[in-house]
């Protein structure tokens, strides 16, 4: 299957990409159960890129649960959603694909550091999730 293109998403889905701060990454844990992580995120060469940053963790980065279960089983999606308590203005976009984790990312790194303030006072070290979608799922409540 050939790679989904962001640019033939409709209007509104991009932007919801664009405009969205988190998104929620879907990945398979080592016994092969599904977990839902809040990540940061921008776009990157057709792909949507997250990368482990400074906040506080318990291991390296490369030890994290979440790059280990990548690195065994690339197949995830990242959502990202708006919630509004008028639901006439709710919608998501999900992209389907396969990951790649890299140690290091200049093109990753400049994507996240221009829509991310944090980012720029204080570069994430990485590694970096590359999510490069086979497919898109949307979805608006209105028109």
């Amino acid at each position: 299957m050939a790679p989904a293109s962001l640019e033939d998403l409709p209007r509104w889905a991009r932007d919801l990409i664009d405009g969205c701060r988190v998104g929620h990454l879907g990945l398979l844990d080592d016994d092969d159960r599904p977990r839902v992580l809040p990540v940061t995120f921008a776009v990157c060469a057709g792909c949507l890129v997250s990368a482990v940053d400074h906040k506080p963790k318990r291991v390296a980065g490369s030890e994290l649960a979440r790059v280990r279960w990548l690195r065994d089983r690339p197949a995830a999606a990242l959502t990202i959603d708006r919630y509004d308590d008028d639901w006439s203005r709710l919608a998501w976009v999900q992209a389907i694909g396969e990951t790649a984790v890299i140690d290091e990312a200049q093109g990753a790194l400049g994507a996240l550091r221009a829509k991310y303030e944090q980012y720029r006072e204080r570069p994430p070290a990485g590694p970096f999730i590359f999510l490069r979608p086979e497919r898109f799922a949307h979805w608006r409540a209105s028109a």
